[in-house]
């Protein structure tokens, strides 16, 4: 039993006392028994639930919750530092607002090499966004990459009278060995802010402006791949349809003119088509505007049948992506094969894996592991592919590790090109 329980029993059997001269000996007649014990539950209820509290006494109020000295951590700050999308005007002037109030200083500025892209905190109605860096020590940061610390009005070189600032630390912004800008603290006394926490930040900074250099080359990278993508439309592809819509125009001028039209869509979409992603509803499109192309040279040879969820037609799929992949069924798969044979496009989402599955399936002649081989390697262009290695690199710089193109295929047997990617 603890120590708080033994106090409580005595007053239960005191109070069970209590009630029994209360009930038994004082009225004339005695009270029931029945309303004795009624009284009796009644006391020790109350006594159960109201006598731990009063041991304790009053209930303190709970002291007020004291917030951080600025109410934001540095560590929270770093994760939502709006540079991580490069050293712009606007980037640099959320990043001294977050700032401002963990530096310790009076004023903050961040600077690129030529001007100022921010400032907040006294003096701001003469150093503005757009002026040149004022001071020789921004200029020594800015050459050296080093850290500056200025302790009088004199050395800061501004040329207001009235400036009331008087110290500052100055940091550089470096991606990698390259310094692209400064972090200045200033403070109205002569007693600077902590270097080493600004040293800090200015580092924290410069990370993330090396990572939005690197989202930079990566999205070049990728437009890169893109445009060679575009480049290596078969060629072979072109001068077979046009040789197509050429005997068309003799025997039927009106299907001639509709393949002429749906050749135009197609190199519309192939080369015009803005940005990485699309819906895969357009690249749906694009892929039967290319089977009509060729189902006009190979007639009843093509047979292309599609299983679509309607709820992929929305999901977002890199472009021209698709379509290489069923040009490689037509081109190895059927294309030599006598009697000809058939195309499957199917199409699904998963919304519990949030994942968008495409999977390109042919009842051809197969793809030798020698030829799998030229197709999935870095030169597959040059080999006669269309594109898998490009469009493996593309996923890669898009996705990461989440995604998957596998290629099953078999002399004689057919091929199975099976995509999955994350959901968009």
């Amino acid at each position: 039993m603890s120590r708080g329980s033994l106090p409580l029993a005595g007053a239960m059997i005191l109070a069970w006392g209590l009630v029994y001269l209360v009930t038994q000996r004082v009225p004339d007649p005695p009270l029931e028994v029945g309303v004795t014990m009624l009284i009796g539950v009644a006391l020790t209820v109350a006594l159960t639930i109201g006598y731990p509290s009063a041991l304790r006494g009053p209930r303190k109020p709970r002291p007020p919750r004291q917030p951080g000295r600025h109410g934001r951590t540095i560590a929270a700050v770093g994760r939502s530092m709006p540079l991580r999308s490069g050293l712009t005007t606007e980037a640099a002037e959320r990043a001294v607002a977050l700032l401002h109030p963990l530096l310790g200083g009076d004023a903050v500025a961040i600077t690129d090499q030529e001007r100022v892209l921010a400032f907040v905190g006294p003096g701001s109605d003469h150093h503005t966004v757009g002026d040149a860096p004022q001071t020789e020590s921004a200029s020594r940061v800015l050459a050296r990459g080093k850290t500056s610390v200025v302790r009088s009005k004199a050395k800061l070189g501004c040329p207001e009278q009235d400036c009331p600032l008087r110290s500052a630390v100055l940091a550089p912004l470096s991606i990698g060995k390259r310094v692209v800008g400064t972090l200045k603290v200033y403070r109205l006394d002569e007693v600077p802010p902590p270097r080493e926490l600004v040293e800090g930040l200015a580092g924290i900074l410069s990370l993330h402006l090396e990572l939005a250099e690197l989202d930079r080359e990566r999205k070049l990278a990728v437009d890169a791949r893109l445009d060679a993508l575009r480049a290596q439309i078969n060629p072979h592809f072109l001068f077979n349809t046009l040789n197509t819509i050429a005997s068309k125009a003799r025997t039927d001028p009106e299907e001639a003119r509709r393949l002429l039209l749906r050749l135009s869509d197609f190199f519309r979409y192939a080369v015009r088509q803005d940005g990485q992603l699309v819906e895969f509803g357009q690249e749906y499109y694009f892929v039967r505007t290319y089977v009509s192309l060729e189902q006009a040279r190979y007639g009843d040879r093509l047979n292309v049948r599609y299983d679509i969820d309607p709820q992929v037609l929305t999901a977002n799929v890199p472009v021209l992506t698709v379509q290489p992949l069923v040009e490689n069924a037509v081109k190895h798969g059927i294309a030599d094969k006598v009697d000809g044979g058939t195309v499957l496009l199917k199409a699904r989402v998963d919304p519990l894996t949030r994942t968008t599955s495409i999977r390109v399936a042919d009842d051809g002649v197969g793809i030798s592991q020698e030829v799998l081989d030229r197709l999935t390697t870095r030169d597959g262009a040059a080999n006669g592919g269309v594109g898998l290695s490009n469009i493996s690199q593309r996923l890669e710089v898009l996705y990461g590790e989440r995604y998957r193109l596998d290629i099953q295929s078999n002399d004689g047997g057919g091929t199975v090109v099976e995509l999955q990617i994350p959901l968009r």
